[in-house]
């Protein structure tokens, strides 16, 4: 089984990484490309692309024109230690054991504008670029056309050389566009989660977030790798609603948001 995440805007390059393994991501020529074309681009072109503040523009100007292909403790961390949105405070990867970073860094991948796809141990330097950017570049229009099927192949790889029987999809629509399921050997399930709200289930992001960590947690903590004990899944009071699910799609549904 593999699990696919979203990367997450905010980062932290403050806190200490409690692991020294680490890996290197496979895309770097690619992603050295990429910032490349970023470097041509002034503060207030950076921010109009990416519908940013003056800011934030300004200091993903900075973080493209220090990136390095070469990736060292001084300029970079583990993925899985340096994002830190609503999914990573789900995953709380600080509290893993060795072990269970280990199983992390086999069976998750972190989609990335940047790096194409990451390793939870890939180290990384801080950027923001996300997948629906409209870059235009030399392959097309925007990031989709840019990493084109190699994100999918990659994880074609990943699947056939583990055996796996599913790839589980915990990411955004944004990112998970970037896959082609058609093109790999095993099928999709995609997890949704929904509260009771307004006296109906629903999707609310922040807690959908937050539960698509959970649940790659409780795949890490519990040594998952048959998708169907994902069903199980009961973090934070979540539990599979059989009737609202499909083979590819399972519910997971809880009556009162924490």
């Amino acid at each position: 089984m593999l699990i696919v995440l979203s990367p997450a805007k905010t980062l932290d390059y403050e806190s200490p990484v409690p692991v020294e393994q680490h890996t290197r991501a496979e895309f770097i020529p690619r992603s050295q490309e990429l910032i490349e074309l970023l470097r041509t681009l002034s503060p207030h072109e950076v921010g109009s692309l990416m519908g940013i503040s003056d800011q934030l523009a300004a200091l993903n100007a900075d973080r493209y024109a220090l990136w390095s292909p070469r990736f060292t403790k001084a300029n970079s961390r583990q993925a899985l230690f340096a994002f830190n949105g609503d999914v990573y405070e789900g995953l709380d990867a600080r509290s893993m054991t060795p072990p269970q970073v280990t199983w992390a860094n086999a069976h998750i991948r972190i989609l990335s504008g940047l790096y194409g796809v990451l390793r939870p141990l890939d180290r990384m330097q801080a950027y923001r670029l996300e997948m629906g950017t409209r870059l235009a570049n030399a392959r097309g229009r925007d990031l989709y056309a840019y990493w084109g099927e190699d994100v999918t192949r990659n994880l074609s790889a990943v699947l056939k050389a583990q055996k796996a029987r599913a790839l589980v999809n915990l990411a955004s629509d944004e990112y998970f566009r970037v896959v082609k399921p058609a093109l790999l050997p095993v099928p999709v399930i995609t997890p949704v989660f929904q509260d009771w709200k307004d006296g109906r289930y629903k999707i609310i992001s922040f807690y959908a977030k937050r539960a698509r960590g959970l649940m790659a947690r409780y795949a890490a903590t519990h040594n998952i790798t048959a998708p169907e004990k994902l069903k199980s899944f009961d973090s934070e009071d979540y539990a599979l609603d059989q009737q609202a699910s499909t083979e590819h799609q399972w519910v997971f549904r809880r009556r009162v948001a924490q």
